[in-house]
């Protein structure tokens, strides 16, 4: 935990750290890594609430007539290609080529009466991640900045840390960021105006692919974890011999940053944490062995040793993710439904199993939906006014649906949810209580909860 009278956005940025590769001293930047602040106690966490949260962001926005608010009923320009299939829930249906969720519709809160006005990707993005509207809001040009809210995994570590030497926040496989916004990455994915301290541990690359490796977690030639010690060892006891000279060499709080940096690195707990070769090989493939899938089951290993909440974001498929503006129905169809449906199906299957779902919040949810017209390029446009989320684990109570879209899936027609009201509910779920705050860079408190959260979804 990092000391009470230190302020999260004083401590140093990544920048201030250096490599193994450089000094021989680090493996990484790590100032992200060190949980802070509140005691769960203090924020509302409670025998109902969940422990830890996976969250997993459709990035590009996704066709919620397509996925899990069809309408069989609608022109054939609406409802499109695919036909709805039943549920183990008697009354919910859902897109068909969801077989496998399907099957665990009893774990499902599906909410079809999300809604907004913001149809440019990264404005959008900073909502959804954020529950706060962004700095500039209806904007593809504008780039994270330190004005940004900070993403649930921030405020989540920085409320609440996590145990031992494990990062409080990762966030898997990149930072979420679109080739046709002006702006690249979206904002609302790191620490904001919380500071670098509370980004996300970030781990890149595809999962699947047989050389995948952690670069941050992977000690340079020359460099071992009996040799990094036995430097920090040294360091410290030279850093205390200035301090007794009153010298201003080195803060207090870099030098604990810095040893929990190292125990971190030289970690065996940790390591174990983050290697997928654990997996046996069922495991893998029942996830797929796909970016996707490999990166949700790492998602899955983090959570049972720890780690508060894992972001997967949608990876870089260099298709627009979500986005299907032309073509949507194949790319539904043979890219982003299948490996969707098998992680999540597997993840749900093996938190169940293990009773961790009980403890685990699982989100699904994109910045927006899609227009329910389809385009003359056989895709669907942008459209923020109406689309589904999904909720399922922790104090949520399965089996059940939230809101209702009109005929087209246009609008809502009973119970709008706001972005603000759909984060609301996922931070009452994980402890956060209504009225909690957290301190600005000018030390001003700023309420967490933007929106109100939806009780009938609760157990």
């Amino acid at each position: 935990m990092v000391p009470r009278n230190q302020n999260p956005t004083q401590m140093v940025t990544r920048r201030d750290f250096v490599g193994a590769g450089s000094l021989g001293l680090l493996g990484m930047g790590l100032p992200q890594l060190l949980g802070s602040g509140l005691q769960a106690s203090e924020t509302g966490l409670n025998a109902r609430s969940a422990k830890r949260c996976i969250f997993l962001f459709a990035w590009g926005g996704p066709s919620q007539i397509d996925t899990f608010d069809p309408k069989p009923d609608a022109p054939k320009e609406v409802r499109g290609e695919f036909q709805p299939i039943a549920t183990q829930t008697p009354g919910i249906f859902i897109g068909e080529h969801f077989h496998r969720i399907a099957q665990h519709s009893d774990k499902l809160a599906i909410v079809r009466s999300l809604t907004h006005d913001d149809p440019a990707h990264l404005s959008s993005g900073h909502l959804a991640l954020t529950g706060h509207l962004a700095p500039v809001i209806k904007s593809d040009a504008e780039p994270p900045s330190e004005r940004d809210t900070p993403h649930l995994g921030s405020m989540l570590a920085h409320l609440r840390g996590a145990p031992g030497n494990l990062p409080p926040f990762v966030t898997i496989p990149w930072y979420a960021a679109h080739s046709a916004a002006p702006g690249g990455r979206a904002p609302g994915q790191t620490g904001g105006w919380l500071g670098p301290g509370r980004d996300p541990f970030l781990v890149t690359g595809d999962p699947n692919h047989p050389d995948w490796k952690i670069s941050t977690l992977e000690f340079q030639s020359g460099v071992s974890a009996d040799r990094l010690q036995m430097r920090q060892r040294l360091t410290s006891a030279f850093d205390a011999q200035k301090w007794n000279q009153n010298a201003t060499t080195l803060s207090p709080n870099f030098a604990w940053q810095r040893d929990q940096a190292i125990e971190f690195l030289t970690s065996s707990a940790v390591r174990s944490a983050f290697d997928l070769s654990k997996e046996p090989h069922p495991v893998r493939e029942r996830y797929g062995r796909n970016i996707h899938g490999q990166s949700v089951l790492l998602a899955r290993r983090l959570i049972e040793h720890g780690v508060p909440i894992v972001s997967v974001n949608w990876h870089d498929d260099r298709k627009n993710y979500w986005d299907t503006h032309g073509n949507v129905f194949p790319r539904l169809r043979d890219d982003l439904i299948p490996p969707t449906d098998l992680a999540f199906s597997a993840l749900l299957e093996d938190l169940d199993r293990t009773g961790l779902l009980s403890e685990t919040l699982v989100v699904w949810v994109g910045e927006f939906g899609r227009a329910p017209v389809i385009n003359g390029s056989a895709g669907r446009d942008h459209h923020p006014y109406c689309y589904s989320g999904v909720l399922a684990g922790g104090p949520i109570r399965g089996g059940q649906t939230y809101g209702t879209s009109d005929a087209r899936a246009h609008y809502p027609d009973t119970l709008p949810v706001s972005p603000q009201d759909f984060m609301s509910t996922i931070m009452l779920a994980l402890g956060i209580g209504k009225t909690t705050t957290i301190a600005d860079r000018a030390g001003r408190p700023v309420h967490l909860h933007q929106g109100s959260p939806l009780p009938d979804l609760f157990v």
